[in-house]
């Protein structure tokens, strides 16, 4: 029996070696993130779990297309530690043709295990601007062509106040880092940082910026076919060949958030918001413009927080709206409203403090609303000021301060006429028929009356007359 048994058992496991040779390799899985327009809070979120789904998923490459004039520090450096961490290799792609990866861009590009660009973009000019005082990045750029000694040499350190020269520093070491780590170009990085030089993407080759130039994805993933790369003391193969190509489109949060994170619709919610609890306040009661405006107001709020704003900026915008307003208050010819008008233009102007492309607030769109704030400080809340202090016409508060008549002799209760009807009157003091009287309070179907002006002469008892006075001769 031994020997049928040990066949059978060879049998089974030479068929399951078959199954397994015969089996097609499961083709190698790429995923594709793309990143055009500044870098943001929302383009890091986006990123961000983008390269955390392909990890989980185990995916062979992350492969990150990217055209970005740039971007917050913040928000580069969250990414950076996301491309650095991941055991997936993160390809970093500069495309289309025309496309370019500055400033942030070039921090990002540096981090990844592998970096490429297309024909005809470009990178560099990665110093701080934020920090640089009158927009001036840094020296500037002398012209040298590549591999001419000045072309590889270090610039000086940037002229400037302490602040710009800590900040320039800070970069500087920040991507000489990364170029050490990926066995880059050390001295043009810095170079990148301090002159804020460019190169495009021939050039970014022959000095070992990049590693290679694609025309398209495809021909990435087939220059990439085959490539090592070394990760965590490891050396990993790219099979890129046959992969599968799966592209990642930001879903509803992270286009929320790159609408909401816009600089000038965050300033358009935050001022919706306040506008919207002022109306509310003005009126009690309305609802609909506390409720909205609360929920624009904070929408308005977390976009701003994740923002370099500057608080004199934010500050000098609240004084100017409260100036408006108290004009509404406080006629003073003008001089309140136009303070208004100015400490909010100049405040909207400081608010954003970065330099950053796509980081800013347009006078096209500070103008329009300076002006709308205006009109409606002087107008619409004057009015519901007015409307508010006019005196109620309906319901049971209307009858207070009404005046009437009343239509007997009374000590302390007895009927007046008033509205047209009449009512149960009480008064602390005696009054006579036909007294004006006021209405200073109700309690259920009784009235509290006060008299109103003099008491008139009562009326003669029927059967009475008058004595005639004798004339003087």
């Amino acid at each position: 029996m031994a020997d049928p048994l040990r066949l059978l058992s060879r049998l089974v496991l030479f068929a399951c070696l078959t199954l397994l040779l015969a089996a097609p390799a499961s083709a190698a899985t790429v995923r594709v993130l793309t990143v055009q327009g500044a870098i943001g809070p929302a383009s890091a979120d986006y990123l961000l779990r983008g390269i955390k789904k392909a990890n989980d998923d185990q995916a062979h490459l992350i492969v990150i297309e990217m055209d970005t004039p740039g971007g917050l520090d913040t928000s580069m450096r969250d990414i950076i530690k996301a491309i650095l961490a991941s055991p997936v290799p993160v390809a970093t792609y500069v495309s289309p043709q025309g496309a370019r990866a500055a400033s942030a861009g070039t921090y990002i590009l540096y981090a990844s295990h592998i970096a490429a660009m297309a024909p005809a973009t470009n990178l560099g000019a990665a110093t701080p601007v934020e920090l640089a005082p009158g927009g001036q990045p840094g020296t500037p750029e002398k012209p040298a062509a590549p591999g001419k000694p000045d072309a590889q040499k270090p610039a000086e350190p940037p002229a400037g106040d302490p602040k710009m020269r800590k900040a320039v520093h800070d970069a500087a070491a920040y991507i000489r880092g990364l170029a050490e780590l990926r066995g880059r170009n050390v001295e043009w990085a810095e170079r990148a940082v301090r002159e804020a030089v460019s190169l495009p993407a021939s050039e970014a080759l022959e000095l070992k910026v990049i590693d290679l130039v694609a025309a398209d994805l495809d021909d990435l993933l087939k220059q990439l076919d085959g490539r090592t790369i070394k990760m965590d003391g490891q050396t990993v193969t790219l099979d890129t060949a046959r992969a599968t190509i799966e592209r990642v489109t930001p879903d509803w949060r992270s286009r929320l958030l790159a609408v909401i994170g816009d600089p000038s619709i965050a300033y358009i919610l935050m001022l919706l918001g306040i506008y919207g609890l002022i109306y509310e306040f003005s009126n009690p009661g309305m609802l609909f413009p506390g409720v909205v405006g609360g929920i624009c107001l904070l929408l308005g709020l977390f976009a701003l927080q994740v923002m370099p704003i500057s608080y004199a900026g934010l500050a000098l915008m609240i004084l100017g709206i409260v100036l408006m307003i108290s004009e509404a208050f406080i006629p003073s010819f003008g001089a309140l409203g136009l303070g208004g008008i100015i400490a909010f233009v100049i405040g909207s102007v400081m608010l954003i403090d970065t330099d950053v492309p796509g980081y800013g607030i347009p006078w096209a769109l500070i103008v329009p609303l300076a002006a709308t704030s205006a009109l409606f400080s002087f107008f619409v809340v004057g009015m519901a000021i007015k409307a508010r202090a006019r005196p109620v016409v309906t319901g049971a508060e209307e009858m207070i301060g009404a005046a009437g008549e009343i239509l007997g002799d009374m000590e302390q209760e007895g009927w007046a006429h008033i509205h047209g009807e009449q009512w149960r009157v009480r008064s602390n003091v005696p009054l006579k028929r036909g007294s004006r009287v006021r209405v200073r309070a109700r309690r259920d179907l009784i009235l509290d009356v006060e008299p109103c002006g003099p008491l008139p002469n009562p009326p003669p008892l029927a059967g009475e007359g008058t004595k005639a006075e004798p004339k003087a001769t």
